[in-house]
């Protein structure tokens, strides 16, 4: 299988640009879901020291990807710590 993928592109060389945008888009997929996974604060790995890590945050800390209409150096708390 390998030996005609390389036989094709050594014929139609246009394939390589082609091999090369599906390789970065598959590899931005790959690295939005692990971020998303990471650094999201609704997802938890660790059930048993953190049960709920989102009644943790501060009121300064950004948790959205990006929200222009909010500063979040700005905020101040309005609530009691949980």
């Amino acid at each position: 299988m390998p030996h005609h993928i390389i036989s094709q592109t050594k014929k139609h060389p246009i394939l390589i640009t082609i091999f090369v945008f599906i390789g970065a888009v598959g590899t931005g997929k790959v690295l939005c879901v692990m971020c998303l996974a990471l650094f999201n604060p609704d997802v938890r790995w660790d059930k048993r020291s953190n049960r709920e890590p989102w009644n943790k945050q501060g009121p300064k800390e950004q948790y959205k990807f990006y929200l222009m209409t909010i500063d979040y150096s700005r905020l101040k708390k309005e609530g009691p710590d949980i």
